[in-house]
C-alpha cells in the first residue's frame, strides 16, 4: 500500500525532526523500531521518533484503510482519509495516553475525517463498478467461492452501505475489525449502551435487507 508506506508519509509541516540521539547509541543499546509494542512505538512517536510513526502506520494501515473505504464508498477518498487521519494521529501522538488501544485510538481518529470527508462531499451516485471492486470484501474472499457467495457478498455489502453513518461505523468496527463494544465506544466518543443501541438497529435492518438470503 504505497500510500502508507514510509516514504510517503507527510513530513512538512508536521513531523518534528528525528530524535537528536538516533545514531549515537550503542548498536547494542537500540532495537529495530518492528520489535516495539504498540505502547513502546507510540511512546517513541510521541517524543518525535518518525521511524516508530511509520512502523505504526505499517502496522495499522491496512485496517484503517479498509474500515475507511467501507465508510466513505469511494476508494480514492478512502486513502485521503487514512493519510489525515495518520497526520492527524502524529501531530497529537504526544497526548496519547494509553488508556485505550492504539489500534482503537487511530479508528477513532479515522472514524472523525470519514466523517468530515463525507460532510464535505456534495452527494453524487457511486458507480456501481467502484462498489463491486471496493466494497464486496466486508466478507473477505474466500478460494474456491461460488457464484452464490460472492452474490451474498456483494449484498452484504450495498446493504452496509445504506446504513446511517453510526450504524456503520459500529457494526463495522465490532464485526468486521474485532473491537468490543467498549472499544468501539471510545474510538466513536460514544457510550456503550449507545453502540448496543446502533449495533441492535444495524442488525434488524441487515436482517430485513438480506431478508432473500436467509
Amino acid at each position: 500500500m504505497p500510500a502508507l508506506s514510509s516514504a510517503s508519509t507527510p513530513a512538512a509541516g508536521g513531523r518534528p525532526a528525528r530524535a537528536a540521539t538516533r545514531g549515537t547509541e550503542p548498536a547494542s543499546s537500540r532495537r529495530p523500531p518492528q520489535w516495539g509494542t504498540d505502547v513502546a512505538l507510540a511512546r517513541a512517536a510521541g517524543l518525535g521518533d518518525r521511524d516508530a510513526f511509520d512502523v505504526i502506520a505499517d502496522r495499522h494501515g491496512p485496517a484503517l484503510l479498509r474500515f475507511a473505504r467501507r465508510m466513505v464508498r469511494d476508494p480514492d477518498e478512502a486513502q485521503d482519509v487514512v493519510q489525515e487521519a495518520l497526520v492527524a494521529a502524529w501531530l497529537s501522538m504526544g497526548r496519547w495516553d494509553g488508556r485505550s488501544a492504539l489500534s482503537t485510538w487511530l479508528f477513532g481518529i479515522t472514524a472523525n475525517k470519514a466523517r468530515d470527508v463525507r460532510r464535505r462531499r456534495r452527494p453524487s451516485p457511486v458507480d456501481p463498478e467502484v462498489l463491486m471492486r471496493h466494497e464486496i470484501d466486508v466478507v473477505e474472499d474466500r478460494a474456491g467461492s461460488t457464484p452464490e457467495e460472492a452474490l451474498f457478498r456483494s449484498a452484504l455489502a450495498e446493504a452496509l452501505a445504506d446504513l446511517p453513518q453510526r450504524q456503520r461505523a459500529c457494526w463495522l468496527l465490532t464485526q468486521v475489525e474485532g473491537l468490543s463494544q467498549a472499544e468501539a465506544a471510545v474510538a466513536l466518543r460514544m457510550t456503550p449502551d449507545a453502540v448496543r443501541g446502533q449495533l441492535g438497529r444495524a442488525r434488524q435492518s441487515l436482517i430485513t435487507k438480506l431478508e432473500d438470503w436467509r
